[in-house]
């Protein structure tokens, strides 16, 4: 099978290289195709006629996307309308990457995916109108909202507290707010399920369980050994200029209602993580 996927080089476009490498894959980057240029996009889907476009391009620093709303709505909603577009002309399946930051994050049971939707930054408003524009456009898609990401290839959450640790006996993490760390080989391995399915929609994919940022921060050091202490603090008392949802933990009963398989719970993630 033909696959395109955008953010090839990224994150998770580099653990999707390995997970779906027996397929006729097409890797692009922000160089090699400008998601915000609908011409070049047109013109690039038509060139390798995919029959799986894969989106994992993004702007996912979400306090830059408050200081660079433009270019946050360029590629987190124009782009996906591009891609979307293309995907029609084709007749491709668009799989978009999508996030937990849609909602408002005020609930205290896992999220479903027709639950009220209220984003309340700039990065969850224009992801959620690009989730909108595949909607008007596509009826083969999937949006895949996941949350927490971290993976080899890029900065996440996990290289910043052992970078503290190696620098500081003592430090401080948010303890309000509570999601599931997800190991972007996992997602690969969830997207690769769907690439034959044509059981389209939104669907919740996260690894299983959930944490906050403080107990997960405890738990690296703990399964590290390191002897550093970590104390709790408010989303207040360690200001951001975006404001984070409380309470993002995504339900599974939809994927798992439709035939597929849940993923690993992330403290198994996060050892095979750590021994990388």
């Amino acid at each position: 099978m033909r696959i395109l996927i955008t953010g090839g080089d990224g994150m998770l476009g580099t653990d999707l290289r390995e997970v779906l490498k027996s397929e006729d894959l097409i890797l692009t980057n922000h160089e090699s195709l400008d998601i915000t240029d609908r011409n070049q996009v047109m013109e690039k889907i038509k060139e390798y006629k995919p029959e799986i476009v894969i989106n994992c391009a993004a702007m996912t620093d979400v306090d830059g996307c408050e200081t660079k709303k433009d270019l946050a709505y360029k590629l987190n909603a124009e782009g996906p309308k591009n891609l979307a577009l293309a995907s029609k002309e084709i007749d491709a399946t668009l799989i978009h990457i999508s996030t937990d930051y849609v909602f408002k994050g005020d609930k205290k049971t896992p999220l479903k995916e027709d639950d009220e939707i209220g984003p309340i930054s700039i990065y969850g408003k224009s992801k959620l109108k690009g989730e909108k524009n595949i909607e008007d456009i596509l009826d083969k898609y999937f949006i895949l909202r996941t949350a927490w990401l971290y993976g080899k290839n890029g900065t996440n959450f996990i290289e910043k507290i052992l970078e503290l640790t190696r620098n500081h006996d003592r430090i401080k993490v948010v303890n309000d707010q509570e999601g599931s760390p997800t190991f972007t080989k996992d997602l690969a391995e969830g997207i690769r399920q769907v690439i034959n399915s044509d059981k389209y929609g939104i669907y919740h994919l996260t690894n299983s369980g959930s944490t906050t940022w403080y107990d997960f921060a405890r738990l690296i050091i703990k399964k590290k050994d390191i002897n550093v202490k970590v104390d709790s603090v408010t989303s207040e008392e360690f200001p951001s200029i975006a404001p984070r949802p409380h309470y993002s933990v995504l339900s599974h009963e939809k994927w798992i209602k439709n035939g597929f398989t849940e993923l690993r719970d992330y403290e198994k993630s996060l050892d095979d993580y750590l021994d990388l």
